[in-house]
């Protein structure tokens, strides 16, 4: 693991990331794309970078079988606790399950925290080994311009260090934090939506749908429906 990742992982923010102050968006909208593309419960699914498993809780109390990876072990740990699926130590990159042994694997962290073109290809590849023939491969990555529309949310850009952060962002998509700074986010790669087709296709994989997960719901202070419907209305445009 990166250190910086390692460090910013390990004060447990994960957890409850996504269930502060009840389910966030990127939650809420997460679940409703996988209910439209999962197969029916008891399919196997493989959650590769769970974290502390709050997808893979939810999808275990559907009736889903679910098997959980993740590379930092406070995140392992934490998803042992919820006690309904099997979660592991492991690396997107080198999985320890046999080929064709899942219905659908999901890839909702690892493909924005390696940095390395040939390290996501990798991940994604070791998906396509392990998912059924005809199987699902759910991915997530961030836009290239996040950081630039949350500095500008949350007032970060007045900061020339996360200036500076941004420009690199833009113009390379490697995210760095290099002081360390709480709240800021932490080693990470960027996408644009072209990018992340070009890996899943190297990957051997086959792009079914690139899809918008919060919208433009997920950078201003929306009422949950008004922010459920935008994203809706322009999940399939790209740009």
């Amino acid at each position: 693991m990166d250190e910086a990742f390692a460090r910013h992982y390990a004060n447990g923010v994960e957890r409850d990331r996504l269930v502060t102050d009840g389910d966030s968006l990127e939650l809420v909208r997460t679940l409703a794309l996988l209910q439209t593309a999962l197969p029916p419960p008891p399919a196997r699914i493989l959650d590769v970078g769970g974290g502390p498993g709050i997808y893979a809780a939810r999808l275990a109390a559907a009736g889903y079988d679910v098997g959980l990876v993740d590379v930092h072990p406070l995140h392992v740990e934490q998803a042992r606790a919820h006690g309904t699926f099997d979660a592991a130590l492991g690396d997107a990159r080198r999985l320890d399950d046999s080929d064709e042994s899942a219905d659908a694997v999901l890839l909702l962290g690892p493909l924005y925290h390696l940095t390395k073109h040939e390290d996501r290809i990798q991940a994604l590849s070791e998906a396509r080994r392990v998912v059924r023939a005809g199987g699902l491969v759910a991915v997530a990555v961030i836009h290239r311009f996040a950081s630039l529309l949350d500095g500008t949310r949350q007032g970060f850009l007045a900061d020339p260090r996360f200036v500076e952060i941004v420009k690199r962002d833009l113009l390379e998509g490697q995210h760095r934090n290099p002081d360390n700074v709480e709240g800021w986010f932490t080693t990470a790669y960027f996408h644009l939506p072209y990018e992340i087709c070009e890996e899943v296709e190297a990957s051997g994989l086959t792009v079914e749908r690139l899809v918008g997960v919060e919208g433009p719901g997920g950078w201003f202070e929306a009422s949950r429906d008004v922010a459920l419907t935008a994203a809706g209305i322009a999940e399939d445009i790209p740009a």
